[in-house]
């Protein structure tokens, strides 16, 4: 597989997400935030699929992705535009707009098409970076990084990257001399499993520590082959939140697309305990960093 890791052509149809009917094993703090999901309308006449894309999700409409949010306890969430809509993030857009107190994005742009009013009009709903996609068809690839990070500078944005870092480990350098922040999605799809993801590993580890990178505790479950291992993720994340507490951020990433499994997204909130034992710590994670990235 290529750096990209792009799926073939085939389009994957995804289950829907299971309903959460009760609180994790923690008590959240207030103002905890969920830093990474997805909104998908059920209107796709007015927000069409792009027909390059590797999946064709169920609905998760705005009204269902609050309503996950309440069950957990979580005050907070950040959009992230998914790969199905390409670069057409007015679904998300509408959605921020109706919640500006709670809720941020993360939008998918065209470095050459998008204006810079157009830019200035999604800051103001919310938006507070972009998404670089290498796994997923439909995204905006590694290539346009260097411009993205020149069209987002007035902004102070991000750049959040959906990678296998053992995969790109010769683009970390590069990624490094953006200029602007940079977010990891999913633990950088590191594996758990002994073998080449060791040097993948402590080259993260570095990064986040002098370079100050934030991560995304998220997608777990996108890391082992079935949903009982998900447990064999723990040091992974224990290892990257003693690099550096201060950019370690909490994902469900739901509605979970692209799955083998349906993972439950109470048991996913649940793990941080065992990832970050320290109540003081998870109220790093969940409240203060991204408080601070997302400017809430």
């Amino acid at each position: 597989m290529s750096v990209s890791g792009l799926p073939s052509a085939d389009t994957v149809d995804c289950p829907a997400p299971f309903s959460p009917l009760h609180r994790p094993t923690f008590s959240v703090p207030a103002g905890a935030c969920d830093t990474h999901a997805h909104v998908i309308s059920a209107d796709t006449a007015h927000f069409p699929l792009t027909s390059d894309r590797s999946y064709t999700p169920p609905a998760a409409p705005e009204k269902a992705y609050l309503a996950m949010l309440d069950a957990l306890g979580l005050a907070r969430g950040v959009l992230v535009q998914p790969s199905i809509y390409g670069t057409d993030n007015r679904y998300m857009r509408d959605v921020l707009s109706r919640h500006p107190n709670r809720l941020r994005g993360v939008a998918v742009i065209d470095a050459n098409l998008t204006s810079d009013a157009d830019l200035e009009a999604m800051h103001k709903q919310g938006v507070r970076g972009v998404r670089i996609n290498a796994l997923f068809r439909g995204g905006v690839g590694l290539e346009t990084m260097e411009q993205l990070a020149m069209r987002i500078a007035p902004f102070g944005w991000h750049i959040q990257f959906l990678i296998d870092v053992s995969r790109a480990l010769e683009l970390l350098p590069r990624i490094g001399r953006l200029g602007c922040g940079v977010v990891i999605d999913h633990m950088g799809y590191l594996s758990p499993a002994p073998g080449p993801d060791v040097g993948a590993m402590k080259a993260l580890e570095k990064f986040v520590a002098d370079k100050g990178w934030w991560v995304k505790l998220s997608g777990a479950y996108r890391l082992v082959q079935k949903l009982d291992d998900m447990t064999l993720v723990t040091p992974i994340a224990q290892r990257l939140i003693r690099a550096n507490p201060d950019r370690m951020l909490w994902g469900s990433d739901w509605p979970h697309v692209s799955v083998r499994e349906m993972p439950d997204t109470t048991t996913l909130l649940s793990m941080l305990a065992d990832w970050a034992p320290d109540e003081a710590l998870r109220q790093k994670i969940l409240v203060q960093n991204p408080a601070t990235l997302y400017c809430f």
